[in-house]
C-alpha cells in the first residue's frame, strides 16, 4: 500500500510539473534564464519539493540516488559530458562544467565570460612568481579572492561553480612551454601550493568540507609535461617513468592534492604513461585517485583525450571501446563530446554497463550538491549577496600587487645598485621589449584584469624616464640597438626588460634552447656597455634562461626575475626597484646552461643521474652539473643570519623483536604505519635580520639523506616565512616527522626511512645527525 501511494506521488509531482511547464511562461522563462544557472527552483515551480533529489534536508548521497533513478539512459549520458544536458521535466538546466581560474578567473573555456556588468576580474601573477614567495598563507588568500569573485559572476550569469584549475605537474624540464602555469620543480612546493590554493578556492566559511565554495580540479594527471618539442607533442607522448620517479616526484603533489587539500576533481592528462592512456588507465585512476586517495568528487579527461587516445594513439579499435575503457577506468566526465556520442553504442554493445554510467554521474551529481546548485535559489543562500561590486575590489587588487612583490626574484646585486633612490635618481633609461607591455604580464590561462600597470608605468610614476622598446617584439629579429644606448649614456641608471612571451613560451609550445630570443643579448649588453649608470637587468617570463653572459658581467649591476606578474606588475616591479619593497622571492625552479639541453633530450623522464650514459639528471634534488642559478636562490636588501637552537644529534627508531634488522645490517626500514606514529622531532632555528632594512624571508629546510636507494641529493623538507624588523631576531620551528620528511622512495615505489647519517641544510648552516634502530 505504502509504495502504492509513493509511486502516485511521484506521477502526480511529474503531471504536475509538466502541466506547470506548459502552461507558465513564467516558469519557462526561470528554467530559462542565465543569471544564474541553478536546478530545484521550488520558489517558481512548488512541485519540484515533490522530489527527494532537491529536499536540502538530506544526505548527499540520497539526493543523488533519488535523481540518477529517475534518468532515462540516454539523459544520463547527456551528463557525462563538459556541456551537461538539461531534463526539463525534472526542472534541471544546461550546466557548462568547463571553465579555469589558474590565477585569476579566466575568459578560456566556455563556462565564464566578460560583460559590461562585470568587465574585468583580479589577475594575479602567473603561478610561477607566486610560488616564488613560498608563502602558503598567500598561495590560500589568493584562493579565496578568485572563489569570491567567481561566485559573485556566478550570481549574474557569468560563470560557474566548477574551475578546472590548478596545474601542479612538475617542471621537469626548463624548455616546457606550460611550466609557467606550476609551482616548480619541487614536490613539496607544488604539494603546499596545490592543496593550498584549493582550500582557498573550496573551503566555505563554515569550514563543512560536504560543502564547496567552488570546486577545485587539480591537473594534468600524471608525468605531464612535454608539449610540443622538436616535432614530439603531448597527443603522441608515452611518458616512460620509473615506479621510483613517479612515486617520488609526479605524484606527490596530486596525492596531497587529494588528500591534504580535498579537491574536488582531478584532471587526467593527453599523454600515456608507460603505454597507458592515463585517461584510460585503471590503476591510476580508480585504484590510486579513488582507491588509495579516497577522492571526494570527480575525474574528467582533459579536453578530447578520449578522441586523442582513439584516433592519435590508435588505443582502441573502436570509438565505443575507447568511451567503455575510460569509464570502466575509473572517469566520471569528458571535456568534449566522445562520451555523448558513443556510450550508447558501448552499452548497447556490452562493452560497458549502466551501471558504470550511473556510477560516474553520481560522481558528478554529487560535486554539484556540494556546490549548492540543487539547492533552489542561491540569491538566498551563503555567497548568494556577491556581485559586481565584489569583483576587482580595491583590496584584491592590492593582494596581486603584494603577490607579485612577495615573488620577484632579486638574482644578483652588485653594492651601490638596487635600490634606487627616486630622489637622486633624475633620470631613468627604461629599454627592451617587455617594458610597456601589459597582455604579456598576466600570462596564459588568463581573465581580463581589472586594470594593467606596466613597469614603464611603474617607474614612471617615481621619476622621470625615458623608454625605448628597441625590439620590434620579444623575438626581437633587429635591435634598435643606437637608439638603446643613446638614452642608456646620458641616463643616471639604466633599466633593460626583455625575457619571453607567450609567443616563446606556451601551451603547445616548448621551447629549443635557453638563450634570450633574437638579438636580446646583444641589445642587454651593448646597452651595458654604454651605460654610465647602474644597470638593472629584468627578466619577465615564466622559465629560466642562461644568462651566464649577465651573471658575469660587471656592468650589468642587478639582476631581477619577475615571472609574468599580472596585473599590477608594473606597480610590484617599481615598489622592488625604489625600495619600498625589500625583495624576498626564491627560484622556484632550477636555471641550466645552454649545454644541459644540449646534451638531455626532453622526452627523457628519468629524475636520477645515470653516470654510465653521462645523464646529470633533473632538477636541484636529482642534476649534478653546473647551474646558472639554483633552486631556491633569491637575495634581499639585508643580510639574514641563521643559527641552530635545537636539533637532535640521534634519532632512534623502535624495532619490534626478532626483526630481522636487529640480527643483519639494514640500510633502510620500511614505513609502516605502527613503526611511525608520534616518530617525530623539533627543530629551533634563530633567523635575525642584521640588516637596515625590514623585509621578509623564507627560511628553507633541506635534508641530504644517506646514499641509499638512489635517493636526492638533498631535497626540501619544509619552509617558513617570516617578517623581521632591521636587527630583530626571530625563532623559527619545524616538526619534522621521520616517516614523512626523512623517508625516500625506493627503486619498486615503497617509501622506506634510510638509515644513518643525515644531513639538514639552512642556507649556508649544516647538521648532522644520526638515524639508526
Amino acid at each position: 500500500m505504502a509504495s502504492s501511494i509513493i509511486r502516485f506521488s511521484v506521477f502526480l509531482c511529474s503531471f504536475l510539473f509538466q502541466y506547470l511547464l506548459l502552461f507558465s511562461p513564467n516558469l519557462k522563462g526561470v528554467l530559462g534564464q542565465s543569471s544564474p544557472v541553478f536546478a530545484c527552483n521550488v520558489a517558481s515551480n512548488a512541485t519540484l519539493s515533490c522530489f527527494a533529489f532537491c529536499d536540502t534536508s538530506l544526505g548527499v548521497d540520497t539526493r543523488v540516488a533519488d535523481l540518477v533513478k529517475r534518468l532515462t539512459l540516454p539523459e544520463k549520458i547527456g551528463f557525462l559530458v563538459n556541456s551537461a544536458g538539461s531534463v526539463s521535466r525534472l526542472g534541471i538546466p544546461k550546466y557548462e562544467w568547463w571553465s579555469e581560474a589558474l590565477h585569476g578567473v579566466s575568459y578560456v573555456g566556455p563556462g565564464t565570460k566578460f560583460s559590461s556588468l562585470v568587465p574585468g576580474a583580479t589577475s594575479f601573477p602567473q603561478v610561477i612568481l607566486t610560488a616564488a614567495s613560498f608563502n602558503t598563507s598567500l598561495f590560500e588568500a589568493i584562493g579565496r579572492v578568485v572563489s569570491t569573485e567567481a561566485r559573485a559572476m556566478y550570481n549574474v550569469g557569468l560563470a560557474g561553480l566548477t574551475y578546472w584549475s590548478p596545474n601542479i605537474n612538475i617542471f621537469r624540464d626548463p624548455r616546457w612551454g606550460r611550466g609557467q602555469e606550476t609551482p616548480g620543480e619541487d614536490p613539496l612546493l607544488s604539494s603546499k601550493y596545490g592543496s593550498g590554493y584549493v582550500r582557498g578556492l573550496q573551503q566555505t566559511d563554515d569550514g563543512d568540507k560536504n560543502k564547496l565554495k567552488v570546486a577545485a580540479c587539480c591537473k594534468h594527471y600524471t608525468a605531464y609535461d612535454v608539449d610540443n618539442w622538436k616535432g614530439v607533442d603531448r597527443y603522441h607522448f608515452n611518458a616512460v617513468v620509473t615506479k621510483q620517479d613517479m612515486d617520488d616526484t609526479f605524484q606527490p603533489p596530486f596525492k596531497s592534492c587529494v588528500m591534504d587539500g580535498n579537491v574536488a576533481s582531478v584532471m587526467c592528462s593527453y599523454n600515456q604513461v608507460n603505454g597507458i592512456p592515463t585517461c584510460a588507465d585503471p590503476d591510476l585512476l580508480a585504484g590510486v585517485i579513488r582507491g588509495e586517495w579516497k577522492l571526494n568528487g570527480y575525474i574528467v579527461t582533459d579536453c578530447d583525450s578520449i578522441d586523442v587516445y582513439y584516433k592519435n594513439q590508435h588505443y582502441t579499435k573502436t570509438p565505443e571501446e575507447a568511451a567503455a575503457k575510460a569509464i570502466l577506468a575509473g572517469l566520471d566526465l569528458n571535456c568534449g563530446s566522445f562520451l555523448g556520442k558513443y556510450t550508447q553504442g558501448a552499452v548497447q554493445a556490452g562493452l560497458v554497463n549502466e551501471a558504470a554510467i550511473d556510477r560516474a554521474i553520481s560522481n558528478n551529481f554529487a560535486t554539484l550538491m556540494r556546490l549548492g546548485f540543487f539547492d533552489g535559489d542561491p540569491s538566498n543562500k551563503p555567497y548568494g549577496k556577491l556581485g559586481p561590486k565584489d569583483v576587482c575590489t580595491s583590496e584584491n587588487q592590492e593582494l596581486a600587487r603584494e603577490t607579485a612583490r612577495q615573488g620577484i626574484v632579486l638574482l644578483k646585486n652588485s653594492p651601490g645598485s638596487l635600490p634606487l633612490s627616486p630622489t637622486a635618481i633624475k633620470s631613468l633609461a627604461v629599454i627592451g621589449p617587455n617594458a610597456n607591455v601589459t597582455k604579456t604580464m598576466i600570462g596564459n590561462y588568463e581573465g581580463t584584469p581589472c586594470k594593467y600597470t606596466t613597469i614603464l608605468q611603474g617607474l614612471s610614476a617615481s621619476v622621470a624616464t625615458s623608454y625605448v622598446p628597441a625590439c620590434a617584439n620579444v623575438a626581437c629579429g633587429t635591435a634598435q640597438v643606437d637608439d638603446a644606448t643613446k638614452i642608456a649614456a646620458s641616463a643616471d641608471a639604466t633599466i633593460l626588460v626583455v625575457g619571453a612571451d607567450q609567443s616563446i613560451e606556451a601551451e603547445s609550445r616548448d621551447r629549443i634552447d635557453l638563450y634570450l630570443p633574437g638579438q636580446q643579448t646583444l641589445l642587454v649588453t651593448e646597452v651595458a656597455k654604454a651605460s654610465k649608470g647602474p644597470v638593472i637587468l629584468v627578466i619577465m617570463s615564466g622559465g629560466g634562461f642562461d644568462i651566464t653572459f649577465a651573471k658575469n658581467n660587471t656592468k650589468i649591476t642587478s639582476i631581477l626575475w619577475v615571472g609574468y606578474p599580472g596585473e599590477a606588475g608594473g606597480a610590484a616591479v617599481a615598489d622592488v626597484v625604489f625600495g619600498h619593497y625589500n625583495p624576498c622571492g626564491r627560484l622556484p625552479m632550477t636555471w641550466y646552461p645552454q649545454s644541459y639541453v644540449d646534451k638531455v633530450p626532453m622526452t627523457n623522464m628519468n629524475m636520477r643521474p645515470d653516470a654510465s650514459n653521462s645523464y646529470p639528471g633533473r632538477t636541484y634534488r636529482f642534476y649534478t652539473g653546473e647551474t646558472v642559478y639554483s633552486f631556491g636562490d633569491g637575495l634581499s636588501y639585508s643580510t639574514f643570519n641563521h643559527k641552530l637552537v635545537r636539533a637532535p644529534k640521534l634519532v632512534s627508531i623502535p624495532l619490534e623483536e626478532g626483526h630481522v634488522c636487529h640480527s643483519s645490517s639494514c640500510k633502510s626500514l620500511d614505513v609502516v604505519e605502527e613503526r611511525c606514529e608520534n616518530l617525530a622531532f623539533d627543530i629551533h632555528l634563530g633567523v635575525k635580520n642584521a640588516g637596515s632594512m625590514s623585509g621578509s624571508h623564507t627560511v628553507m629546510l633541506f635534508s641530504s639523506p644517506p646514499a641509499v636507494h638512489k635517493s636526492p641529493q638533498k631535497h626540501l623538507l619544509g619552509f617558513e616565512k617570516v617578517f623581521l624588523s632591521a636587527q630583530r631576531e626571530a625563532l623559527v620551528k619545524f616538526n619534522v616527522d621521520v616517516c614523512k620528511h626523512l623517508s625516500v622512495v625506493d627503486e619498486l615505489g615503497n617509501r622506506k626511512v634510510a638509515l644513518g647519517e643525515h644531513v639538514l641544510h639552512v642556507g649556508s648552516l649544516k647538521h648532522s645527525f644520526s638515524v639508526r634502530i
